[in-house]
C-alpha cells in the first residue's frame, strides 16, 4: 500500500477516533432507550410467576456519569451486583436501592401492601441478599435478552456487594451509562440502575445509531411460547351460511310453525363460514355419519368480498 493510501485510510479512521474520545452521546444512540424499555418488560413478564401482586418496570431516565459518581450516593443503602459481559470482557453494574430491596421481598412473600413501607437504617438480611441474587439473576437474563438484536453476549453474575467500594469494576472515574429503571409494586417501589461502561459500549456505536424493531430474537422465547399455546386453545364459534335474503317485518310477522322457507341455494351452493362477523372461507356442505358436515373449498379474498360488498349497495 502507498503512502498516499495509508493517509487515505487514516482520514477514514479519523472521526470514528475523534468519536470514541467524545464519549457516548446518548441522543446519538436511541437504540439505547429501546434496549432498555425491553429490559423492563422483559423483567414485568419474568417476574410475574414469582410475585403475588403485580410489579411493573419502566425506564425513568438514561444518563451519562462516572460510576465513582454514581455508586457514591447509595454506600450502605444499596446492593448491587457485579456481572462479567464475557463477549465484551468487561463488567457491568447492576444496583438495587433499600426501597427496590424491601417492596420486591414483600411482594414475593405475600404482602397485600396494607403495611406501611420498611422506612429502617440497617444491613440487609440474609434472606433479602437471596432474594436479591435471585433478581440479579433474572435482570442479567433480561439485559441480555435485550441486547441480542445488537450483540451476542452473555451475562453472568460473579458476586453481590453491598459495600459499594469493593465493586472494582474500573477506575471510580471512568465515564460510563446509567439506566434508572423504576419499579412500581404495592402501592410503592423502588430504584434499579444498570451501569455500563463506554469502553464497552463504544464498539457497538454504530449499531446502536440505528432503532432495530420486530427482531425475533429479542423476544422473549418463554412469553412467546406461552402466547402462542394460548392462542392454540382459544376457543372460537363459528357459523355456517348457506343463503341471506333481505325480508321485511311484514313477511316474519307472518310466520307461522310448520311453514317451510324455500331457498334459492343448492347442492352445489358454497356455505360462508364465520367467526364474529367475519367471513373465514367458502365450504361445500354435506353429510357425514348422520350429521351436517363441511368441506373448505377456498379461502376467503378479505379485499374481494369487501369491493363485492360495496358494489352491490
Amino acid at each position: 500500500m502507498t503512502m498516499q493510501g495509508i493517509e487515505v485510510e487514516q482520514q477514514k479512521g479519523l472521526p470514528n477516533y475523534l468519536l470514541d474520545a467524545a464519549g457516548i452521546s446518548i441522543d446519538r444512540m436511541p437504540m439505547l432507550k429501546v434496549i432498555f424499555d425491553r429490559m423492563a418488560v422483559t423483567c414485568t413478564d419474568s417476574l410475574q410467576p414469582m410475585a403475588g401482586t403485580p410489579c411493573y418496570f419502566s425506564v425513568n431516565d438514561i444518563s451519562n456519569g462516572r460510576i465513582g459518581d454514581i455508586v457514591k450516593d447509595y454506600e450502605a443503602n444499596a446492593v448491587a451486583a457485579v456481572i462479567y459481559a464475557e463477549q465484551w470482557d468487561t463488567r457491568v453494574l447492576i444496583m438495587l436501592d433499600r426501597d427496590f430491596v424491601f417492596t420486591m421481598v414483600e411482594a414475593m412473600f405475600g404482602s397485600d401492601g396494607a403495611e406501611p413501607p420498611l422506612d429502617v437504617e440497617r444491613a440487609f438480611s440474609n434472606v433479602e441478599l437471596r432474594v436479591a441474587q435471585v433478581l440479579f439473576e433474572r435482570f442479567a437474563k433480561a439485559l441480555q435478552s435485550a441486547f441480542a438484536a445488537t450483540s451476542e453476549v452473555t451475562f453472568r453474575v460473579e458476586r453481590v456487594e453491598t459495600a459499594m467500594a469493593s465493586l472494582a469494576v474500573g477506575r471510580t472515574g471512568n465515564m460510563s451509562i446509567c439506566a434508572n429503571i423504576m419499579l412500581q409494586a404495592l402501592y410503592r417501589g423502588g430504584q434499579m440502575f444498570v451501569i455500563i461502561p463506554h469502553s464497552a459500549l463504544n464498539p457497538l456505536r454504530q449499531k446502536l445509531a440505528h432503532v432495530l424493531v420486530g427482531d425475533g430474537r429479542a423476544a422473549d422465547p418463554n412469553w412467546r411460547e406461552q402466547m402462542e399455546s394460548e392462542v392454540r386453545r382459544t376457543e372460537v364459534t363459528l357459523s355456517a351460511v348457506l343463503e341471506e335474503r333481505m325480508i321485511t317485518f311484514a313477511d316474519v310477522a307472518r310466520f307461522h310453525v310448520g311453514q317451510v322457507l324455500e331457498l334459492e341455494a343448492t347442492p352445489r351452493t358454497l356455505a360462508k363460514l364465520e367467526s364474529n362477523n367475519q367471513v373465514l372461507f367458502w365450504c361445500q356442505i354435506g353429510q357425514l355419519d348422520g350429521y351436517y358436515a363441511l368441506q373448505v373449498a377456498d379461502p376467503v379474498d378479505q379485499k374481494r368480498e369487501f369491493v363485492d360488498d360495496i358494489l352491490s349497495r
